[in-house]
């Protein structure tokens, strides 16, 4: 059975080749004087593009960004991609596994979680040239590759994350302890659905898992999203069975079963409900 195409970190098609657990690459001088073309695939690493100047388009789990100036691309691990960049853009393409930053300060993967939420990011060239500096200090550690230089990259990776969050959202309103406690029981759930819901996909099994009531959880999904448990854990297998379509050459009924429903017709109705088409024609519209 095919599988959703993964990059590592060694892979090198049609994107620069990497070598370790972390890089960060100069991408005018990558390009030079051509475009840079990636078919869909997904990778299992952190995905950050970030560009100064910039033109194409980017794809990411199938909602299309138009690429440019002054725009930041956040992929987490797992998500799928297609990428056309064109010659004449710069910045700079960071990539790193989850294994090479793993803060164990609480607040360090807070900010990691909120700004790796976020798959699309708009700046304009002041705040741009703030990203710009952090990111040329941390290209010159992983350059010279001088004592502790991985420590400092870390360092500076703190900074690039928090300037990231303040540069997306300038306006900060009063904090708000029940804002958060919800953000982070919100956060919780969703990570559990990337684990669990090819498993489970009863909200019970979730609620169970954070030590909350049906209704609580829902009262969380409702208040910080304005959808239920339900719709959320449908959200995230609808993803999840397009990328399979769009990125595999996979049959329905091995899509079906790798997504956990045993009854392929089952399978078929609930995806067509949900989109409108069935499985099969999804993915004919897309080639």
């Amino acid at each position: 059975m095919e599988t959703i195409p993964v990059r590592h970190l060694n892979d090198s098609v049609k994107e620069p080749a990497f070598s370790g657990s972390f890089d960060l690459v100069d991408m005018e001088a990558f390009l030079a004087g051509k475009d840079m073309v990636q078919e869909l695939h997904r990778h299992s690493f952190f995905y950050i593009l970030i560009l100064e100047k910039g033109e194409g388009e980017h794809r990411i789990d199938f909602v299309t960004y138009p690429i440019e100036n002054y725009s930041v691309f956040f992929m987490r691990p797992g998500q799928v991609h297609e990428l056309v960049l064109k010659n004449g853009s710069t910045g700079y393409l960071l990539k790193f596994s989850p294994g090479f930053y793993t803060p164990l300060a609480v607040s360090a993967k807070e900010v990691l979680r909120k700004v790796s939420r976020r798959n699309f990011y708009q700046f304009n060239a002041a705040q741009m040239n703030r990203i710009k500096f952090i990111l040329e200090n941390i290209y010159k550690e992983n350059k010279d590759q001088q004592e502790r230089h991985r420590e400092a990259i870390q360092s500076y990776l703190d900074i690039f994350f928090i300037s990231l969050l303040r540069e997306s959202d300038p306006v900060k309103s009063p904090g708000n302890n029940n804002d958060d406690y919800m953000q982070e029981r919100l956060e919780s759930f969703q990570e559990l659905i990337a684990l669990s819901a090819t498993q489970f996909k009863q909200v019970s099994y979730y609620a169970e898992q954070l030590n909350l009531t049906t209704y609580q959880l829902n009262a969380i999904t409702k208040t910080t999203l304005h959808k239920t448990c339900s719709e959320l854990i449908i959200d995230h297998l609808l993803l999840e069975a397009k990328r399979y379509l769009l990125a595999t050459t996979n049959q329905v009924n091995q899509i079906a079963s790798q997504l956990g429903y045993e009854d392929v017709s089952y399978f078929v109705r609930f995806f067509k409900k949900h989109t409108g088409y069935s499985p099969e024609a999804f993915r004919k519209s897309f080639k």
